[in-house]
């Protein structure tokens, strides 16, 4: 077999001698060109093995109609997508990556402010890390394009446009980039409006359909806003609970967009169900909370119109007992609307009881006050339904105490407690000396953590035994005196503040007097202890608050000496005057110890100005302290003690801890040069 020939060997030498000559040769006469040849002819397949059918060689195919021409011109793709004629805007610097340009007239797009506040929020350029590369930036352009498509889409823009611009920006921007940034031209367009607005089977709330309706304030013609779409339904939600409806359903909103009318049809739908009255509340544990305490405990009367925050009044009136720890109302149908007149449901509560007793103890100190530890015991749920028995015991450097207190809250009524309080304690005051036994029985609506009311009050019989010394001159104590004392102590406050603990804003009043008689070895006196406190609180800015205290108070009706020094009036400490010892303020003895006063006047002033530091956590608060105890009823100036410093407040979610540190301005020579004072809440 003749070996193929190579390609060398068909390239004739005078190609190779001379490649431009023989090319310029061209093709040699004798090879003519053939016009229009005939094609040769492949020779008949041979037959396939396998394979008996055979070929089709005179089949006649069908002859196809022309196509008729399509005069439409024919239009081609193209992968860049037109651009419109971007205006002039106004730009908005948002980080060193990012630029967004906003149409100069305001009127256009008049949520602009919002808008940005929001987008800094969410945009992922933002986000960027300064080593980021432009592909990495690109892919977070990309995001925000579509995070600023779907913004504009909230605020009812279904014809906005959002021009990416990555890379080098156009010289008609005024902010110099320095690296890779993104440009975002804003055209809102038009800003749709809605169309149809319909809230399913509202109608069927009968009478309650009118304020049910103006509730929901979006109207057809209204411009397109999602937030107020949330918004109206929230409210309406609310209005439904709040008109006697506790089936009441609303379903997730749908709004159906329609271009050409550039307008949205929003449906909401609503099934009111029934309406209601109240009846009880049921327990499903009447050993523990009976319904008809927790029926007590509830702000309405059988009959009343349903209402949700009533019963969510309740639920936080049940957990705010301590004794559970959690707990589920649910509405139960006892009758169904007829004739159009709201049917009757009961609310059953489910309780999960809680831990029912508490072993606490605490430890104090101040530089005057000396040490003191105390602890207690209680069980919360003893004599149910609410009733309390604690033990506590104290064990101070000037104080020591062993008690009993018995307390039944919501006692006949939401947020009324009867409390009886027996106890034996020994003082040792520098003003004087006491071993007391006494037996306190209160009946009060005052505030509490979770409860802060405007106006509180109680009202009391006091009985005490107390024996009693003071010093001589020579610092020794004098002989015992015993006093009897009944009292019927009486306080109301009203309190106009923002919060218990911590107030920014408002005011409080408050008075309590106390008719008392007292016997000591047979010589009877009566007099009136009586009290007036007033404090504002006023916000100057967002960081600093302004506050301000008097207090007035006077024993009228009997000498200073037929007045046991323990019921007498004393100054100085930190809730009083800072900067002096524990009741260190007025008349002095013969021993110089404070014996004193029939009259008092205290005055406090401080600026609580909250610090970045900790989260903004800290307040540092300078203050200033003044008081004056009398030995006659009416007030005494002359002797007036005042008092500086400044404390540190750090903030909880229950309340400030306060430390506080203070020199007295005017001390006497028993008075030490600074006090410290530890202790939760605000000094006044």
């Amino acid at each position: 077999m003749q070996d193929a020939p190579r390609l060398e060997d068909l390239i004739p030498d005078s190609a190779v001698e001379d490649p431009e000559a023989w090319a310029e040769q061209g093709v040699p006469d004798d090879i003519a060109a053939q016009e229009n040849a005939p094609l040769a002819l492949d020779p008949e397949l041979a037959d396939l093995p396998e394979i008996t059918v055979p070929w089709p060689d005179n089949i006649d195919l069908p002859q196809l109609a022309p196509l008729e021409p399509d005069e439409e011109p024919v239009e081609f793709a193209t992968f860049e997508e037109d651009i419109p004629p971007i205006p002039a805007g106004s730009e908005e610097r948002i980080s060193d990556e990012l630029v967004l340009v906003f149409p100069s007239d305001n009127s256009l797009f008049p949520q602009r402010d919002e808008f940005l506040g929001r987008f800094r929020a969410l945009s992922t350029i933002t986000q960027t890390e300064d080593d980021d590369n432009l592909a990495r930036l690109a892919v977070h352009a990309r995001n925000d394009e579509a995070l600023l498509q779907q913004m504009l889409r909230v605020y009812g823009y279904y014809d906005a446009q959002v021009i990416r611009s990555v890379g080098e920006v156009d010289g008609g921007v005024e902010t110099e980039l320095d690296r890779p940034a993104a440009r975002f031209d804003i055209l809102p367009g038009v800003r749709y409006r809605f169309g149809a607005v319909d809230l399913g089977n509202i109608a069927t709330a009968g009478d309650a359909y009118p304020d049910l309706r103006a509730a929901f304030e979006i109207q057809p013609g209204d411009p397109i806003s999602l937030d107020a779409i949330r918004m109206e339904q929230a409210d309406l939600d609310v209005a439904l609970g709040e008109s006697g409806f506790p089936f009441a359903a609303i379903a997730e909103p749908d709004l159906l967009i329609d271009h050409d009318r550039r307008e949205g049809d929003l449906t909401l739908p609503v099934e009111p169900g029934g309406q209601y009255n109240l009846g009880v509340v049921t327990s499903d544990m009447p050993e523990f909370l009976s319904g008809e305490h927790l029926s007590r405990i509830a702000r309405w009367d059988p009959g009343d119109l349903y209402r949700r925050s009533d019963e969510m009044d309740l639920r936080r009136a049940i957990l705010a007992t301590g004794l559970v720890g959690a707990v589920t109302l649910t509405p139960v149908v006892v009758e169904e609307p007829q004739g159009g007149e709201p049917g009757l449901v009961n609310i059953a509560a489910g309780l999960t009881p809680a831990p029912l007793r508490t072993l606490a103890g605490s430890i104090g100190f101040g530089t005057e006050e000396g040490i003191r530890l105390e602890g207690m015991w209680e069980h919360r749920n003893l004599f149910p339904p609410e009733g309390l028995l604690r033990v506590r015991g104290i064990l101070g450097t000037q104080e020591q105490l062993a008690g009993v207190t018995f307390r039944k809250n919501n006692f006949y009524g939401r947020d009324r407690i009867l409390t009886v309080d027996a106890f034996a304690s020994t003082i040792d005051y520098a003003a004087y000396d006491a071993r007391t036994v006494s037996l306190v029985g209160t009946f009060e609506r005052i505030s509490t953590l979770l409860f802060q009311k405007q106006l509180s009050w109680s009202v009391g019989l006091e009985l005490v035994a107390t024996q009693e010394s003071e010093l001589d001159e020579n610092r020794e104590l004098l002989p015992r005196e015993t006093y009897f004392v009944a009292a019927l102590p009486v306080f109301a406050q009203l309190d106009n503040s923002d919060d218990l603990l911590d107030p920014t804003r408002g005011w409080r009043l408050s008075g309590r007097i106390s008719p008392e008689a007292s016997d000591n070895d047979g010589v009877q006196s009566f007099y009136v202890r009586s009290q007036v406190d007033a404090s504002y609180y006023q916000s100057i800015g967002e960081n600093t608050v302004l506050a301000g205290r008097v207090r007035l108070a006077s024993i009228p009706g009997a000498e200073l000496e037929g007045i046991a020094p323990s019921r007498r009036l004393y100054a100085g400490g930190g809730g009083s005057v800072r900067g002096y010892g524990y009741r260190e303020i007025g008349p002095r003895s013969e021993s110089g110890d404070p014996s004193g006063g029939r009259s008092l006047v205290e005055l406090s002033a401080e600026a609580r100005i909250r610090t970045g530091l900790m989260d903004g956590a800290i307040s540092v608060v300078p203050f200033v302290d003044a008081g004056s105890v009398g030995d006659d009823a009416l007030p005494d100036f002359g002797s007036i003690r005042f008092g500086a410093g400044v404390g540190v407040r750090y903030h909880t979610g229950f309340g400030p801890l306060r430390l506080d540190v203070a020199v007295p301005l005017n001390p006497g020579p028993n008075d030490s040069w600074v006090a410290v004072y530890v202790a939760l809440g605000q000094a006044f």
